[in-house]
């Protein structure tokens, strides 16, 4: 594939996902603050294993 076949496509591609492509029961504040979550645990527990610092 070339460069510029494969930006046409790009292009073709991001032109189709115009109206969004978010599912309807995914929630942004949800999805947002489980992530958050997971990321306070993920801290929590690295720092639990690392008692000698």
């Amino acid at each position: 594939m070339s460069l510029h076949s494969t930006a046409a496509n790009l292009v073709t591609l991001a032109e189709g996902a115009e109206h969004g492509g978010n599912h309807d029961s995914l929630s942004p504040y949800l999805t947002g603050f489980g992530a958050f979550g997971a990321l306070l645990l993920l801290l929590w527990i690295t720092t639990r294993f690392n008692r000698d610092r």
